[in-house]
């Protein structure tokens, strides 16, 4: 005679193909995230170049650090500068900025529209090369 009670067997397999479909949920979220991330650093929607005196830079961050700088943009002496705000991701680079700071540089930098944390960068905009102007 039979006791398992029909039931209690129906519900148990409920459950474990709830458990494997929130599990395949979860995976398929983090890696359509993770493809996301992906495209927005690796894709810019413009580049171009901004030339100024690199005012400040500095590495800020509580858990992820990143190099962030100002850039001031002076149109006609004698008229407060534009701040231009950016942020860089190569280490040789933020070292060639450490050095800079305070110098007249232009730079050259490529924007990333929609990246999904502030632990890649604050700003959109992402420094990749300097050069100094005279």
């Amino acid at each position: 005679m039979n006791t398992a009670d029909p039931f209690k067997s129906r519900v148990a397999g409920w459950g474990r193909r709830l458990t494997r479909g929130f599990a395949v949920a979860i995976v398929l979220v983090l890696m359509l995230g993770g493809a996301y991330t992906w495209l927005t650093l690796s894709w810019h929607y413009s580049e171009g170049d901004r030339a100024g005196i690199l005012q400040k830079f500095s590495s800020k961050g509580w858990l992820c650090k990143t190099y962030e700088g100002e850039l001031a943009l002076y149109v006609v002496g004698g008229v407060a500068p534009q701040i231009w705000y950016f942020s860089v991701r190569d280490e040789k680079t933020a070292e060639a900025m450490r050095q800079a700071v305070g110098q007249k540089l232009q730079l050259h930098y490529t924007e990333h529209r929609g990246v999904p944390s502030s632990c890649f960068a604050e700003t959109n905009y992402f420094v990749d090369g300097l050069t100094t102007v005279p």
